[in-house]
């Protein structure tokens, strides 16, 4: 159980370790690059829950709890949302620059983006050990999947 556990969490972190790196080292602090960065992960994103998750979610269960579960991870990042705007939007009151709110526009998805990938990682965690339990082979597979979907999100 430990090492499944600690395989999970290596190859969890690695994948966004290394997308992080990547932004780090490329120095562009362009509003095009962050934009184009911002859309490929989206995109990889979507494809994968459309493709992937949701036609697997309907087999194993049903169509019901597919739409269940998407509609309380929606919540979920709407209320993130809520709560990130309320905050910033008490301090941009204090502070009413056009240059900042551009720059607190760039925080506010930031922040939503990491306590979405924090949340998500939870079931790709469950995914691994559930691997693990399989088949090393097919828990190894899986974390291994899991560490390249997890470079765009870093």
């Amino acid at each position: 159980m430990l090492q499944t556990s600690l395989i999970g969490l290596f190859f969890g972190t690695v994948g966004t370790t290394i997308g992080g790196l990547i932004g780090i080292i490329s120095k562009r602090n362009s509003n095009k690059f962050i934009s184009f960065v911002l859309s490929f992960a989206s995109g990889l994103m979507l494809s994968i829950v459309c493709f992937n998750l949701i036609p697997e979610a309907i087999e194993i269960s049903n169509i019901y709890r597919a739409i269940l579960g998407i509609s309380l991870g929606v919540a979920v990042m709407i209320l993130c949302d809520i709560v990130v705007k309320n905050i910033f939007s008490q301090k941009e009151q204090q502070k009413d620059v056009s240059i900042k709110k551009n720059y607190n526009s760039l925080i506010k998805t930031g922040i939503i983006i990491t306590l979405g990938i924090a949340l998500h990682n939870i079931p790709e965690g469950l995914a691994i050990g559930s691997g693990f339990e399989t088949s090393t082979k097919l828990g190894l597979s899986l974390a291994i999947a899991i560490c390249m979907h997890d470079i765009p999100e870093g």
